[in-house]
């Protein structure tokens, strides 16, 4: 069986581009703690746009998808699921809410790990819900022709439980004693589990639920304000690529985790760099013209109302509307579609 040792991490030598990384993320945490600082009150309004959009994002990369306005009441607790989908995006939503407001006391143990899986289908009657898998399972890939390729095995049951356990212990020993630094052995740790597969659904969920626990554990905040989940469904190509290039000789403690690390690096600074961008519009006192205009300024091609919606937070949607509408008839921006399929773009 595969054994889990971060000792031989914290000696390796890290290449420029994941230092690089690492720096740049400290530096956009330390500004992001002077930011709240200065606007709490209006960047308080980005957790609820983030909460939805998590709650969005890391169900559409399994497939699971519901209107925007029907995942919106449900994360907002103001309808019930109508059917699976629904109450499976009912439950990550519990799951982050959860999160968001208890982290500091979730524990990074194989009992919470489960207890937050039960969580994941509270709407559901699932009866492995909290447990580990019970049959062998595969990470494959379906073609166009139909056919499966199986990219990776992951451990049989009864070797799960027991990694579980050392992959929760080897990393709060490390974090513990401060050997690895957290931005290292974050990566790791989902990369592990990841690969330990440990239940019969949901693994991916759940791991994006643990990477924003865990950088909560170390002070990085930022997956409260800016859906990181949004981020790896945009790019989820290059997280696949990433993974598959990771698992390589993982059975053997051969694997290269470096793809992996630097993919999930890359995720967090660029929702930092979104979190900066977002804070630039509400650090002044502007009209609302101006606030929308330079949201604008900021989106490449076409955009919808809700895109503005969610760079705005402190207007409200009938200001957002009223200045789309102004900044249509003054021809800087152009207005197509209809209903819910008009969007609008730049034309300078």
């Amino acid at each position: 069986m595969r054994t889990f040792n971060y000792s031989k991490i914290k000696d390796l030598k890290w290449d420029s581009d994941i230092l690089g990384l690492v720096a740049a993320i400290y530096k956009e945490a330390g500004k992001q703690e002077m930011y709240l600082k200065q606007r709490p009150v209006e960047l308080e309004k980005l957790v609820e746009i983030a909460k939805i959009q998590s709650t969005k994002a890391s169900n559409e990369i399994e497939g699971i998808v519901a209107s925007n306005t029907r995942i919106k009441q449900l994360v907002e607790n103001k309808t019930t699921p109508r059917n699976r989908d629904e109450q499976e995006i009912a439950g990550y939503c519990d799951a982050i809410s959860i999160i968001n407001e208890s982290f500091d006391t979730i524990q990074i143990t194989p009992n919470y790990i489960l207890q937050l899986h039960k969580i994941l289908y509270n709407h559901l009657n699932n009866p492995m819900a909290g447990k580990t898998k019970n049959v062998q399972n595969y990470i494959s890939a379906t073609y166009t022709d139909g056919s499966i390729e199986i990219l990776f095995r992951p451990l049989d049951p009864f070797e799960t439980p027991i990694a579980l356990e050392n992959i929760c212990s080897e990393y709060n020993r490390v974090i513990g004693k401060m050997e690895v630094n957290p931005l290292i052995a974050i990566p790791i740790f989902i990369h592990d589990f990841l690969c330990i597969h440990p239940f019969s659904d949901g693994n991916g969920r759940i791991s994006r639920l643990l990477t924003t626990l865990l950088l909560y554990h170390s002070g990085f905040y930022v997956g409260k304000y800016i859906s990181l989940e949004t981020k790896i469904s945009i790019t989820k190509e290059f997280y696949y690529y990433a993974l598959n290039d990771s698992q390589n000789g993982w059975h053997e403690g051969k694997e290269d985790v470096v793809p992996f690390i630097k993919y999930l690096l890359r995720t967090i600074l660029a929702a930092y760099r979104d979190f900066a961008d977002r804070f630039a519009l509400v650090e002044t006192k502007l009209p609302a013209i101006e606030i929308v205009r330079r949201a604008a300024t900021n989106k490449l091609g076409k955009f919808k109302k809700q895109d503005i919606r969610e760079q705005c937070p402190s207007l409200s949607i009938s200001s957002i509307e009223g200045s789309l509408k102004k900044l249509t008839e003054l021809g800087e921006l152009k207005k197509e579609g209809i209903g819910k399929a008009t969007f609008y773009y730049r034309t300078k």
